[in-house]
């Protein structure tokens, strides 16, 4: 029987499918893997890759927008394996939009991507966190760079990256007795599709992405990194040297991270 069981959010594609297949890899039958997202034929396929290496398997269609879908989520994995070790609260959306282009009317975006990005990880780790605190297990929040230093046209994504950070941290000090781990992990532009659906100004799918993405870090070592900060069960995990610098730099010369920032995006995104 498996004997921890993990559950990951935005477990379809990208950086959270990775890191379900990783894991399958690393421990086989000996882990039980909950993936969840909206796309469950996506999620279907990637379950059956973690089972090739012996993972078990729970595949549960999942809007975390929705706090009633957070805590079914929840429930389903506790009553299929009886326990949760760590929760991987990965699902997120992206968006790339000059806050001056943003009609009044479409405003209403920026409070879906809340929704989507911090209070899908709220509500599943409050779900969650009685059967953490069992299993003395990990939480793990994958936020951003943009997290840690606010990048221009990305407005609605840094404010929603920015909460996660200050949730996680205050939860962190909460849960120190509790023998919880909490890792808020801070990847920079990772190759994956994430800003091509993410919102545009009109809060339609953008198609495209407004960063500069030559020297993106492949989604393998991304995840690698993120299940390694959680294993070491550590408070972060900022994985580029940009983004170790740029945390320091704001504190010292916090005009040369907003010049860092805009030489981040592409030349027809940038503010005139």
């Amino acid at each position: 029987m498996a004997t921890q069981t993990i559950v990951i959010t935005g477990a379809s594609d990208g950086i959270g499918a990775e890191m379900a297949r990783q894991l399958a890899q690393r421990h086989g039958a000996a882990v039980a893997l909950v993936l969840a997202a909206r796309n469950e034929e996506a999620l279907g396929k990637v379950a059956a890759q973690c089972q090739t290496s012996g993972a078990a398997t729970l595949v549960v269609r999942t809007d975390v927008s929705d706090p009633a879908a957070c805590r079914a989520l929840v429930s389903a994995a506790v009553q299929a394996f009886g326990r949760i070790d760590a929760l991987i609260n990965n699902a997120g959306m992206s968006a790339q939009a000059l806050f001056e282009e943003v009609k009044t009317g479409d405003l209403g975006w920026y409070e879906d991507l809340m929704r989507i990005n911090l209070w899908g990880s709220v509500w599943c780790t409050h779900a969650a966190l009685p059967y953490l605190k069992q299993s003395r297990g990990s939480i793990v929040a994958v936020s951003s760079l943009a997290g840690l230093v606010g990048v221009p046209g990305r407005t609605a994504y840094s404010a929603s990256k920015f909460a996660m950070t200050g949730f996680f941290e205050a939860l962190r000090a909460e849960l120190k007795g509790a023998g919880v781990s909490v890792t808020t992990a801070y990847p920079g532009v990772v190759a994956t599709r994430i800003r091509h659906r993410g919102f545009n100004a009109a809060g339609a799918p953008a198609g495209a992405s407004g960063l500069k993405e030559d020297d993106a870090m492949n989604v393998e070592t991304c995840a690698r990194l993120i299940l390694e900060g959680m294993d070491r069960r550590e408070r972060e995990v900022v994985m580029t040297t940009k983004g170790k610098l740029g945390r320091w730099l704001k504190l010292l010369a916090p005009g040369a991270v907003e010049s860092m920032a805009l030489a981040a995006l592409k030349d027809e995104v940038k503010p005139r």
